[in-house]
């Protein structure tokens, strides 16, 4: 028998096995059997009145499988990111090495590096704080080496550069 063969059979009979666990039948291998009369017949009723108390709060909540691909999500704690000003801001700050990067808040935290032509070393953090391509999206913090305060003319060169390369990418986009 190929080795193949063995496989598929293997799948089938594991597939065969995880349904039979589903089941709410009493003679199942996974049932329990005469377990299900001794915990309906206790005394203390615990399990009977859990699993009844479990089934009550899931149907008050509407629980069910479909909320799984619902949006659930609460607007006020969900931050979308704009993709064109993530990226612009991978793509100017290339030199710099990527610290930490979370979507979820819109924030890239990048450590030292020097610009091409330069022998100074920044540090940047970003934060996108709206999902429009907008200048008030953009928020970048700059400093020198050693915590040195960088000029707001750098600092706003960095976002104006972010800000041309994020427009470059979304007209890339649009002529797919």
């Amino acid at each position: 028998m190929p080795v193949t063969q063995i496989a598929k059979f293997g799948a089938v009979a594991l597939c065969l096995l995880a349904l039979s666990a589903c089941g709410n039948s009493a003679s199942g291998p996974f049932s329990g059997g005469g377990n299900q009369d001794r915990r309906e017949n206790d005394n203390n009723g615990f399990s009977r009145d859990f699993d009844s108390a479990a089934r009550q709060a899931a149907e008050e909540r509407g629980d069910s499988i479909f909320d799984l691909f619902r949006n659930n999500d609460d607007p006020n704690v969900t931050l979308e990111v704009n993709k064109y000003l993530w990226n612009a801001s991978l793509d100017v700050l290339n030199f710099m090495p990527v610290q930490r990067a979370d979507p979820f808040t819109g924030t890239i935290s990048m450590g030292y590096g020097r610009p091409q032509g330069s022998n100074r070393a920044y540090r940047a953090t970003v934060f996108i704080t709206d999902p429009a391509l907008d200048a008030r999206s953009l928020r970048v913090a700059v400093q020198g080496a050693g915590g040195a305060a960088v000029s707001t003319e750098t600092t706003r060169a960095i976002e104006d550069a972010i800000l041309t390369r994020a427009r470059q990418l979304r007209i890339r986009d649009t002529r797919l």
